[in-house]
């Protein structure tokens, strides 16, 4: 469905994910519609234990039946790998959401929260969360927001000299989800223009920097470098 080609990198073209080149930098974006594909969070197993790894997910979940099409990390973690901000899995909140002041990428405010909701998606600044009442299915919170109705962080720096390895999540004006990793380190500011000019989306979320981390057998990529706490994954009944 999607595909491209950069001078120096080849190609990449998956059912759902693809490489991206803008501003001198090189993206992969995966792409899916969660009105017609199954979109779900993941952090523990039935007896309460982190996954902390892509790997001990699919070990624990796909010898149940669901094949696992996509996961990305998806949200900042404590040392134990519990969620930092709101977590809700399943409908159950299992974190509280924080509006709180502090340290971190997290605290650049506005953050935000990425939900799925009765096959729809968003992601939505904190406050405004809040104010919505929204009861999502799956929701996790993070920051800093890239993009907030269509703007900028108001924090960001069009020429900083902060680069790092980055992830994060959108949803564009037709409700598709886009979920994109670097392939370079980049500024936020850079990072937000991506999702606004090239992906379309007025509500873009900060997931994570250097532990960036994406598992898509489609285009052959599992990264196993770093601890995850949240995951992010896209799931399918395995055939039969």
């Amino acid at each position: 469905m999607f595909g491209s080609y950069l001078a120096g990198h080849p190609a990449i073209a998956g059912d759902h994910c693809r490489r991206v080149a803008h501003l001198g930098h090189h993206y992969i974006v995966c792409s899916f519609d969660p009105a017609a594909e199954e979109l779900r969070l993941y952090h523990a197993d039935a007896s309460g234990k982190p996954y902390g790894s892509f790997q001990a997910m699919l070990d624990d979940i796909e010898p149940g039946g669901t094949n696992i099409l996509f996961a990305m990390n998806a949200g900042m973690y404590h040392a134990d790998l519990s969620a930092v901000g709101l977590y809700v899995e399943g409908g159950v909140e299992q974190q509280q959401i924080s509006t709180g002041r502090g340290w971190g990428n997290f605290h650049l405010l506005p953050n935000g929260v990425f939900y799925l909701a009765m096959g729809k998606a968003g992601v939505v600044e904190t406050r405004a969360y809040l104010d919505a009442g929204i009861k999502p299915r799956f929701a996790t919170q993070s920051g800093p927001m890239l993009v907030i109705d269509g703007k900028i962080h108001p924090r960001f720096l069009p020429h900083s000299d902060s680069l790092n390895v980055r992830n994060g999540v959108g949803v564009d004006a037709n409700g598709i989800v886009h979920a994109v990793i670097s392939e370079d380190p980049i500024r936020f500011y850079d990072f937000a223009l991506l999702f606004r000019d090239v992906l379309g989306c007025d509500n873009a979320l900060f997931l994570d920097g250097s532990i960036s981390s994406l598992y898509a057998p489609e285009i052959n990529r599992h990264d196993r470098l770093f601890p995850v706490g949240p995951i992010f994954a896209v799931v399918a009944p395995v055939a039969k």
